[in-house]
């Protein structure tokens, strides 16, 4: 079998499945596991060189619609008749059929079902360490700094905070993302601020840190860097975003009670 991924959530999916010998081609983004690095590349996600995908040959090629714009890709996939298959999840359970979904196609059905299974138990011992709060952390995930962009309600972020007791800050707003006001993010109050910007080099937390907003997040420097590849990728990596989560998660006093046994 010969498999092209054109996002790094799909390249993690094959290597979840065990099949990482099968790619024989990624985007230019996908850089886990490290093993990837050899792999010809056939350009970033909105740029894809379909040129190129077409010279590898592919049986499958893994694409997506989670990055706006990639419809474009799909459309020159068809239009060169190049076997595709397109995942646009929104939910973790999204994420975890998508997974299954890629496994029947590649004939290991047994072995889908067993990533989305160990994910949902790692993400639920990760739940086990946490204290119990009077009301749920409100977290802010940011995906951009400036405009602010952070994670709305029909992201899987919603439901990873969910699994750890904690709220979407911003699961009143009916979107993946959006762009916000210095007032909507004081309206929403988080109490913790993730610094997950998509594609950055470097995650500069004073720059989160020296925003003049009254909310607890900022009172109580409750700002942490963690990577985009644990937030952003719908892929079996999100079981190890839900684990760091919840590590953050621990230290925000939002009148915590006793710790769970």
């Amino acid at each position: 079998m010969r498999l092209v991924s054109l996002t790094c959530s799909n390249t993690e999916i094959i290597w979840a499945l065990g099949r990482l010998n099968w790619l024989v081609g990624v985007d230019s983004n996908s850089d886990f596991p490290p093993e990837v690095a050899r792999l010809p590349r056939v350009g970033p996600d909105l740029q894809i060189d379909l040129d190129k995908v077409e010279a590898l040959r592919p049986d499958l090629v893994l694409a997506s619609l989670s990055v706006p714009g990639m419809e474009r890709v799909v459309e020159g996939l068809e239009k060169r008749k190049i076997p595709h298959l397109v995942l646009d999840p929104q939910t973790l359970q999204d994420v975890y059929a998508d997974i299954e979904r890629v496994a029947r196609w590649l004939g290991l059905e047994q072995q889908g079902r067993f990533v989305a299974r160990a994910m949902q138990q790692q993400m639920a011992q990760a739940r086990g360490t946490l204290p119990h709060w009077v009301r749920p952390p409100r977290v802010m995930v940011e995906w951009w700094p400036r405009p602010m962009i952070a994670a709305g309600r029909d992201s899987w972020v919603t439901q990873m905070l969910a699994v750890l007791g904690a709220e979407n800050a911003f699961a009143h707003l009916p979107v993946r993302s959006k762009p916000l006001t210095p007032a909507e993010v004081e309206e929403a109050q988080p109490d913790l601020i993730t610094v997950s910007w998509c594609g950055a080099k470097k995650l500069r937390l004073e720059v989160v840190l020296g925003r003049k907003l009254d909310i607890p997040a900022l009172k109580n420097r409750q700002v942490y860097a963690l990577e985009e590849a644990y937030l952003g990728r719908p892929g079996p990596r999100l079981a190890e975003g839900v684990k760091r989560l919840a590590e953050l998660l621990r230290n925000v006093p939002v009148w915590q009670h006793g710790a769970r046994p």
